[in-house]
């Protein structure tokens, strides 16, 4: 569906984007992540056709996005951060508008319309002039206008801007929905959304792609280690016998309170290692008493920071991810 080849965007004295290459297949849900000024505005205007690329190659559902740009605009629904919308218009006058201007007439137009209130569930607001609706109503009404002419993809920058967690979980309903229809591109902040819904995350940094992966994949490799919980019940060196279990860089126990028999131990543990059978073998040994036991994964949180805080990658990461 996306066909990204050597992409480059410049600005006066600036590199936005910094030859970067991807791919998104017909079906998939990808996440665009990435720091503010990462380049992720930028690439998404480039493949809706928004603004042309300094170098580079690219294409939307077979079509060249610099020599056919028309056929891509029309594949193509477009939602930005700050939709311009016209204030001055009714929820459905507007809709019916831009259906229009997308090519849609009569019936199906009025059709299709309703078809795109009810889903982004603006059909209560459709009377109220767009400039008396709040912030989130006024996103959900750029997002129908994108959904409008059933586009193969669409390209979603901050969708989820300004919304309730009501509304969000709601969008995030929506958009795994379409997911047989619509291919769907999507840049946000909130990554908790992201590993709900996307099927792939690409992440940009300093207009370079620095990850692209699925978001479980990106979390266990991206981080050098996980964390287990325990709390205990024994007497002697514990922390010492849980450091010295394979797998277990270091255990450390938190301040005991006085009387208290419970113990709390932190185990940072390797990536890709499970020590959870080893430590019950070592309980039942050394005859402990477990009342609590679980890991700490990391989240895709754990890494879009990593990756802000940091020019670059760790090292140990496996090349196929870059």
């Amino acid at each position: 569906m996306i066909d990204v080849q050597n992409l480059t965007k410049q600005y006066a004295g600036r590199t936005a984007v910094n030859n970067i290459s991807f791919q998104v297949e017909p079906g998939e849900i990808v996440g665009f992540l990435g720091p503010n000024g990462a380049g992720k505005s930028t690439t998404m205007r480039i493949l809706s056709g928004y603004m042309p690329a300094t170098s580079g190659r690219a294409s939307v559902a077979g079509f060249d996005v610099f020599h056919q740009s028309i056929q891509v605009r029309q594949s193509v629904g477009y939602m930005p951060e700050m939709a311009p919308l016209y204030t001055d218009m009714k929820v459905k006058e507007y809709l019916r508008f831009r259906a229009e201007l997308k090519g849609l007439s009569g019936h199906a137009m009025r059709r299709r319309v309703g078809e795109v209130m009810e889903l982004t569930g603006v059909s209560d607001m459709r009377r109220r002039l767009i400039g008396n609706l709040s912030k989130g109503y006024r996103q959900r009404v750029a997002l129908a206008d994108a959904l409008v002419h059933q586009p193969k993809l669409l390209i979603l920058d901050e969708p989820t801007n300004g919304l309730d967690p009501v509304q969000i979980r709601h969008v995030r309903d929506l958009l795994r929905g379409l997911k047989s229809k619509h291919t769907v591109l999507l840049s946000t902040h909130i990554l908790h959304e992201v590993e709900q819904s996307c099927d792939r995350v690409v992440m940009l940094h300093q207009g370079r792609i620095r990850a692209n992966d699925t978001p479980q994949n990106l979390t266990r490799q991206l981080r050098s280690t996980t964390l287990l919980h325990l709390e205990v019940e024994g007497t002697g060196k514990l922390a010492e016998q849980l450091t010295a279990l394979p797998g277990v860089r270091k255990a450390v126990e938190e301040e005991a309170k006085p009387q208290q028999p419970w113990r709390k131990f932190t185990l940072r543990v390797e990536p890709d290692h499970d020590v959870r059978d080893a430590v019950l073998e070592l309980a039942m040994k050394q005859k402990w008493r477990i009342r609590e036991m679980h890991r700490q994964l990391p989240t895709l949180e754990d890494v879009f920071v990593e990756l802000s805080m940091n020019a670059g990658l760790p090292t140990d990461i496996p090349t196929h991810v870059l």
